[in-house]
């Protein structure tokens, strides 16, 4: 009971901040509070996030936005079919002068790093960013240079441009900790954004969370109780999207191709751990793991060619699965 009173005075204290910075990022962005939980979700879980959603639904104002309201160093990178892996990573010159080659450090030496369409840049330059975001380490020339922490990627595309693009392999999507699905804005919060523009414009976001918060946050989160029935509901969830049948969900068989990884298992408890501490708890609930789930299996799910036929989304799929796993 002490350890427990402990977390739950820990979290109070470190979460404090979550709220505010939230409100701070609205100041600049109208709506959207999903997605913004969701970015926030992933800097805590210390995890990368994919952002999919047609152009001008704010991915990279947010990302920006959130940027400037840690204080961390953040790069954008524009990905295009001639992009090399050294625009990213960085390269060694021969100095002359001084007779000796010195490093040039790229884009990815940042906190924050904003991968816009990602999906149009070729398999060489995916693979270079992707192994980054794996070993938070970049090798160039005879050095190996450890990424600062936090590192996060939080990567965007076109969900319907598929010409001129390079699909990330499922393999590689999976390294990913959430994919967040951007919607377009509400009839209210479109006149509030056509008001701003119309008038004074946005305010300007100022910086209320720093490095050393984030960094002790995070701790904080691996610290959050999760019991031993919340574990085994989340492996079930897993399990049901592998073996169906074993879960009495027969007709989701013939739906999927391929079940979610254990990576699913780890991101949904991680996932599961940073909502309950934005929402001030020290012990995760089977809501939290439910808030997750889509944003964490959705594309660790790969569909048959059946539901692909039927346009059954991943998303149905999901929630068929959450509807019939037992909730302890």
């Amino acid at each position: 009971m002490s350890d427990m009173r402990e977390i739950a005075e820990r979290v109070e204290r470190d979460s404090a901040f979550c709220q505010i910075l939230l409100d701070e990022v609205s100041k600049a962005i109208v709506g959207q509070k999903a997605m913004m939980q969701s970015l926030l979700i992933g800097i805590l879980a210390d995890g990368h996030v994919l952002l999919e959603g047609l152009p001008g639904l704010a991915k990279t104002s947010a990302v920006n936005a959130l940027a400037q309201a840690l204080d961390l160093q953040f790069k954008r990178i524009q990905f295009t079919p001639d992009l090399l892996p050294s625009d990213l990573l960085g390269t060694t010159i021969y100095n002359a002068k001084e007779a000796e080659f010195e490093t040039r450090k790229g884009p990815l030496f940042s906190n924050l790093v904003l991968a816009d369409e990602i999906n149009r840049a070729p398999s060489k330059v995916q693979s270079a960013l992707l192994e980054a975001m794996q070993e938070r380490r970049i090798t160039l020339g005879d050095e190996t240079f450890a990424l600062d922490e936090p590192f996060l990627v939080l990567a965007t595309q076109n969900p319907i441009e598929q010409e001129g693009t390079y699909p990330l392999p499922e393999a590689q999507v999976d390294r990913f900790l959430l994919k967040v699905k951007v919607k377009y804005p509400t009839k209210e919060e479109e006149i509030k954004i056509l008001s701003a523009v119309a008038g004074a414009g946005f305010e300007s976001v100022k910086a209320v969370a720093n490095q050393g918060q984030i960094l002790t946050a995070r701790e904080t989160v691996k610290a959050v109780y999760m019991d031993e029935r919340i574990q085994e509901y989340i492996v079930n969830i897993v399990l049901a999207s592998r073996d169906p049948v074993a879960f009495g969900r027969d007709d989701l068989v013939s739906l999927i191709e391929v079940g979610a990884s254990p990576r699913a298992s780890i991101g949904l408890a991680q996932a599961a751990k940073a909502h309950a501490f934005i929402q001030g708890r020290a012990y995760v609930t089977p809501e939290d793991v439910k808030s997750v789930a889509m944003e964490v299996m959705r594309h660790r799910i790969m569909l048959s060619y059946e539901a692909e036929a039927e346009e059954v989304p991943a998303e149905m799929v999901i929630q068929k699965i959450l509807d019939t796993v037992p909730v302890p």
